[in-house]
């Protein structure tokens, strides 16, 4: 699956070096088709959506910081759980994802950002011995376990999910 990079895949390259850097020893993939939601990536792997490790980008109203939650994909986050552990939150436009980031949202890698986010890992996530992550582009994905998630992001585990299940 090779492609050819140009700027439009600075995100992807950026974090294949970083993970290459940290011994990490599954390469990112170059998907054919976009996953820009959970159920499309999924699809595009022949996984559980809650494999998918999705990343989502919240603005912390104190000191706008980008606060990054890596969730399952069949789960819906709670931001009063997440504003309890890091305090207020508002939401993050595609200009603020892309600023803080240097990732554009449907590709927001849970490592290499352009700015070191406050980051929380779903315990949900330790339900699956296999997880797949952005890449730093919506077509790029990279498989990975809870654990070495944990271990490559240094993140704390937390509660931060609702009851509730939802796709994608």
């Amino acid at each position: 699956m090779s492609a050819v990079f140009d700027d439009r895949h600075e995100g992807f390259a950026r974090v294949s070096a970083a993970l290459a850097e940290r011994g990490h020893p599954h390469a990112p993939r170059w998907l054919e088709v976009s996953a820009r939601t959970s159920q499309e990536a999924a699809d595009a792997l022949g996984v559980q959506v809650g494999q998918i490790a999705k990343s989502v980008i919240f603005r912390r109203k104190a000191d706008d910081v980008a606060v990054l939650v890596i969730t399952s994909g069949d789960k819906r986050v709670d931001e009063k759980k997440v504003a309890a552990i890091v305090g207020a939150l508002g939401r993050a436009d595609a200009d603020f994802v892309k600023a803080r980031t240097g990732f554009t949202i449907g590709g927001v890698s849970p490592l290499a950002h352009a700015t070191a986010p406050v980051t929380l890992i779903d315990r949900e996530l330790f339900r699956f011995d296999e997880i797949w992550a952005a890449a730093g582009h919506p077509n790029g994905v990279f498989q990975l376990s809870p654990a070495q998630l944990e271990a490559l992001t240094g993140a704390p585990v937390a509660d931060v999910t609702a009851g509730v299940t939802q796709a994608g």
